[in-house]
């Protein structure tokens, strides 16, 4: 899977605007479940995407599915 297209300074702030008031955790929960929905639920790429180690990324997931959230199943 080849990585998305670089986003440009101008977007990037754009999109941190508009993430103001939300919550961290909130943020990264969004973003490794939509990389792992964009991956078809490979969490190897998902973790190279988003720059984690594997091992990391599963503890993420776990955390998750005990919280309730519909987690991707694996590739």
């Amino acid at each position: 899977m080849r990585p998305p297209p670089p986003i440009s300074n101008a977007s990037r702030r754009r999109l941190a605007r508009w993430l103001v008031g939300s919550p961290i955790r909130d943020i990264e929960r969004d973003l490794v479940l939509e990389t792992l929905a964009t991956t078809r639920g490979n969490r190897t790429a998902s973790a190279r995407l988003l720059g984690l180690s594997v091992r990391t990324l599963r503890n993420k997931i776990s955390a998750y599915s005990a919280d309730g959230a519909d987690v991707p199943p694996p590739a």
